[in-house]
């Protein structure tokens, strides 16, 4: 199991963070630069919940989001991916910050085959910062 965790510093308020977080709208694939009209799939939503395949070509997952408003938190559990395969996901945490939010993220890998392990082990190294530069342009305005 591989743990890439950092956070990032928004103007936006926490409400509007967890706005962006679980907006499942086709809007979506114009807010996060990875995902790909293509590879975005809302399979069910409800109180709380979404079912959701998104992606791009290169990686995508499909996945089981669930959040709380008021706890201002948000996950997402893989089923399925492209590079991984099931297990892991997704685990936000908003907070209020002087100007604005803090999203603390992590992103858990369970990974099986030989490969997705070296990327897994991999990504806490040289994936973060990356990581961390695309969320930050998601929640900059």
């Amino acid at each position: 199991m591989s743990v890439t965790r950092f956070h990032v510093l928004s103007p936006l308020s926490p409400d509007a963070v967890m706005a962006v977080l679980t907006d499942f709208s086709p809007r979506r694939t114009e807010t996060w630069p990875g995902i790909d009209t293509d590879h975005f799939e809302v399979h069910g939503r409800g109180e709380g919940w979404a079912e959701v395949t998104e992606g791009n070509a290169a990686a995508w997952e499909r996945g089981r989001y669930e959040w709380d408003i008021e706890s201002r938190t948000a996950t997402l559990t893989t089923h399925e991916s492209k590079l991984f395969g099931a297990g892991g996901g997704w685990d936000f945490r908003v907070s209020d910050a002087p100007e604005g939010a803090r999203i603390d993220v992590a992103l858990t890998r369970e990974p099986r085959a030989f490969g997705a392990k070296i990327l897994a082990g991999l990504l806490p190294i040289i994936g973060a910062p990356g990581l961390k530069r695309s969320f930050a342009a998601v929640f900059s305005a």
